[in-house]
């Protein structure tokens, strides 16, 4: 089963260690609404409709709210460390926690502590923790935007505030940045860098890129980045190689917002009910 681990912008939401339920119009955990705006809850929004397509369980959810003091995640990791040893999960997405190098390393022991190991996957906060703590390299995949990648080029910043300003944050030079994350053990055995072009890459190099179609709107749009990483999670526990799911989960991101047809003031919302039909054209002639 895959899981899902980040955070939620309300101070007030309570710790959430629930399977996601789905009434047909809106996603829960724990009876709490999970509109899929933007951050974990768009990711979770893609990755329950890309499982319920793909025939799988729907995530399993471990929430915590938390607008940035860091008092939400530290509850969350302390709870991670407790009970991840004793669960049965596949796939492990983590998505944004307030980055803490200790708290971090706690729950990636507590995670190899599983009895049957499961693939990795980290994104926002808590990819910037595995950096910080040099662990980089036990995670399956990234998904950092071109800025994000900067910071994993970057051998000497503990945090993406202090990237140096000589290692420039646009898609010029983002092979240049990949080769340097992995010389230096900042990235995770697959990369998946979302941009105007969308690269997937491992240590050998860019193995695939995706940049057709391209919808201007979606730009603009907040958790559309979100919304590739939620896919490439469920692609992942459906079984694909990492590279390959990173790759489909890219190119229906991109079939999506050519059916919804986006403004800039649109919501990720309204891109979530085109990605089955994305998905499938972006899965044609997967097994051929």
């Amino acid at each position: 089963m895959l899981v899902v681990i980040g955070t939620i912008p309300d101070p007030e939401a309570p710790l959430l260690d629930a399977p996601l339920q789905w009434d047909g119009d809106t996603v829960k955990a724990g009876g709490v609404p999970l509109p899929p705006d933007r951050g974990t809850p768009a990711l979770l929004g893609a990755a329950a409709m890309a499982c319920r397509h793909l025939g799988l369980d729907l995530p399993h959810a471990m929430l915590v709210g938390d607008e940035g003091l860091g008092a939400g995640s530290r509850k969350l990791y302390a709870h991670l460390e407790t009970v991840l040893p004793g669960r049965d999960y596949s796939t492990l997405a983590f998505h944004y926690l307030q980055p803490d190098v200790d708290w971090h390393n706690k729950v990636l022991l507590a995670a190899q502590a599983m009895e049957c190991a499961p693939r990795i996957v980290a994104d926002a906060g808590f990819m910037y923790a595995a950096k910080m703590s040099g662990e980089a390299e036990a995670y399956d995949l990234f998904t950092p935007d071109a800025g994000e990648l900067a910071f994993l080029a970057d051998e000497t910043a503990p945090h993406p505030f202090y990237t140096r300003g000589f290692i420039l944050q646009d898609e010029n030079n983002v092979e240049e940045l990949i080769c340097r994350a992995y010389e230096h053990g900042n990235a995770a055995t697959c990369l998946l860098i979302k941009g105007q072009t969308d690269r997937v890459a491992d240590r050998t190099g860019v193995l695939s890129t995706v940049s057709e179609p391209s919808e201007n709107a979606m730009e603009a749009m907040g958790g559309t980045g979100d919304t590739i990483t939620g896919m490439a999670c469920a692609l992942i526990e459906y079984g694909l190689p990492v590279p390959e799911a990173a790759r489909i989960a890219a190119q229906a991101n991109r079939f999506a917002g050519e059916l919804a047809r986006p403004n800039p003031g649109s919501q990720i919302g309204e891109l979530l009910p085109h990605l089955p039909a994305a998905l499938t054209r972006a899965m044609e002639g997967l097994s051929s």
